[in-house]
C-alpha cells in the first residue's frame, strides 16, 4: 500500500543533486521536493518521479514553517529528511573584496536554514516516538580553501559541524544524522568552470579520473535511506573520486 511507504522531505530538489536524490527515493518514499524559484523544473521532477513539489526559500523561518505543516498535513509522519537546498555566491569574488550582503546571503540559505529546518524535523521525529535520519549535503569546501567565494566554504564547514551536533544530540532518539560530502559534481552550479575542472581533473587532480554525476551523490543517500549505515551515526561519507586522500 503507498501509505505505508515511509516520507522524505528533500530540499533543493528540483535540479542537479537534489533531483537525483529525489527521483532515487521516490522509487520507496513518498516524497516532498522543494524548490525557490523554477516552478517548472519543479512541475517536470513531478511528472518524472512522482514526487510532491512545495516552494520554499529554507532561508525564510516562515517557508520552513509551511514546509512542515505541509507535510504533517500530506502524509501525517517524517522518516528523512534531505539538507541539499544551497546556493553558490551570486558572484565570485576575492576575500579582500567580498560584500556582506553575499556573506548573509549564502549563510542564511547554506548554514541557518538547514540547522533550523533539521531543528523542526527533528521535533517531529521525537513527537512521533523517535526514529527517522536526516542526511546534510555538503562539499568538499567544508575542508578547502577557494578564496574566491569564502561565504560558501564558511557555510560548508558550518554545515559540517551542524551535522556532527544534531548526530550528537539526537543519538539517544535512535534518531541517525549524516554527512555526504560531495566533490566536483556536474551540476548547474559549476557550468562556468565545468571546462577547468575537466581539465583539471585529466591532469591528475582526482585518484578516479572523472567528475562526479548527481546519481553518485543519490546512491549514498540511497545507502543511508535503506538502513546500511544504521550503526554509523555521525558518519561523513565522502563522495568525491578520493579527492579527500592524501598522497606523496
Amino acid at each position: 500500500m503507498q501509505e505505508s511507504r515511509p516520507t522524505a522531505i528533500v530540499t533543493g530538489a528540483s535540479r542537479g543533486i537534489g533531483r537525483a536524490i529525489a527521483v532515487e527515493l521516490a522509487r520507496t518514499h513518498r516524497v516532498i521536493g522543494t524548490y525557490r524559484g523554477r516552478r517548472d523544473a519543479a512541475e517536470s521532477l513531478r511528472a518524472e518521479a512522482g514526487v510532491e513539489i512545495f516552494q520554499c526559500d529554507v532561508s525564510s523561518r516562515p517557508d520552513r514553517e509551511a514546509l512542515i505543516a505541509f507535510a504533517r498535513e500530506k502524509f501525517g509522519r517524517l522518516d528523512l529528511l534531505v539538507n541539499n537546498a544551497g546556493m553558490a555566491p551570486r558572484e565570485r569574488r576575492d576575500i579582500l573584496e567580498a560584500t556582506e550582503e553575499s556573506f548573509d546571503e549564502v549563510i542564511a540559505t547554506n548554514l541557518k536554514g538547514p540547522y533550523f529546518l533539521t531543528q523542526a524535523a527533528a521535533r517531529w521525529m521525537r513527537e512521533q516516538g523517535g526514529g527517522g535520519r536526516i542526511v546534510f549535503i555538503t562539499s568538499i569546501s567544508a575542508y578547502t580553501a577557494s578564496v574566491n567565494r569564502g561565504e560558501y566554504c564558511l557555510s560548508k564547514a558550518g554545515l559540517s559541524m551542524a551535522a556532527a551536533l544534531w548526530a550528537q544530540r539526537l543519538a539517544a532518539d535512535g534518531i541517525l544524522v549524516f554527512e555526504v560530502r560531495p566533490g566536483i559534481i556536474r551540476t548547474d552550479m559549476i557550468a562556468a568552470v565545468e571546462k577547468m575542472y575537466e581539465e583539471r581533473i585529466a591532469g591528475g587532480l582526482l585518484p578516479q579520473r572523472r567528475m562526479g554525476e548527481p546519481v553518485d551523490v543519490a546512491r549514498a543517500v540511497r545507502a543511508i535511506a535503506d538502513g546500511l549505515l544504521d550503526y554509523s551515526t555521525g558518519q561523513v561519507l565522502n563522495v568525491d573520486g578520493g579527492f579527500h586522500l592524501r598522497s606523496l
